[in-house]
């Protein structure tokens, strides 16, 4: 009498078709870790651009407070300015008749002035020079003018003259001195320009222009 048949151990054909559990679960989880990449990724990319605004909008509120400050202490110099230039432009008469006493005492005239007389001179000459050293000292310089080219920025035509010597347009003289402040006009100055050679019918050259 025969024992029971033993079953042979023969492969299902579906074996190859199932995957392993262990398999679909390692899977799954590196699909969420790429997932949880991804998303952390994005988050510091959101956060760096972020920072970077942040970073913008700081250096502009550091330049936009630095362009008021200087703006600020621009107009508080031009104020300053503006009302030292109103007793500057009075004190300038003073000067001019300082230039004015000086320039009619010819040479000869001094010369011939008793010693007490020269001390005045001198004194006056001296006041003269301290006066322009204050106003040099607060920004306030003469205009050369003499030998230049006019300028109707910093000139006043108040006569031409032919000269032959002189190129046309070239100022010959100065009946008033000008000065500026701090780089700007304060007062222009009064000159006689050169009108070029004589012509032949005995005018002079081309008029000058004295527009700005």
């Amino acid at each position: 009498m025969s024992g029971p048949k033993k079953e042979d151990n023969v492969a299902s054909p579906f074996s190859g078709l199932l995957s392993d559990p262990m398999d679909v679960t390692v899977g799954n989880d590196e699909t969420a870790d790429s997932n949880d990449i991804a998303r952390e990724a994005a988050q510091i990319a959101a956060l760096h651009a972020e920072i970077a605004e942040l970073k913008d909008r700081y250096l502009r509120s550091v330049a936009e407070v630095e362009n008021v400050r200087k703006r600020s202490e621009r107009e508080k110099i031009d104020a300053g300015q503006f009302a030292f230039s109103r007793f500057a432009k009075d004190l300038l008469s003073v000067v001019d008749n300082f230039s004015r006493a000086l320039d009619a005492l010819t040479p000869e005239t001094r010369a011939a002035l008793p010693a007490n007389a020269r001390s005045v001179i001198e004194g006056i000459e001296a006041t003269q020079r301290e006066t322009l050293s204050i106003l040099e000292r607060h920004g306030i310089k003469r205009i050369d003018a003499k030998g230049k080219r006019f300028d109707p920025n910093l000139h006043s035509a108040i006569a031409e003259i032919p000269s032959a010597e002189h190129a046309p347009g070239t100022v010959m003289d100065v009946a008033q001195q000008g000065y500026t402040i701090g780089g700007r006009l304060l007062r222009e100055a009064m000159v006689t320009v050169s009108a070029g050679a004589p012509a032949r019918n005995g005018t002079g050259g081309p008029s000058l222009d004295t527009s700005a």
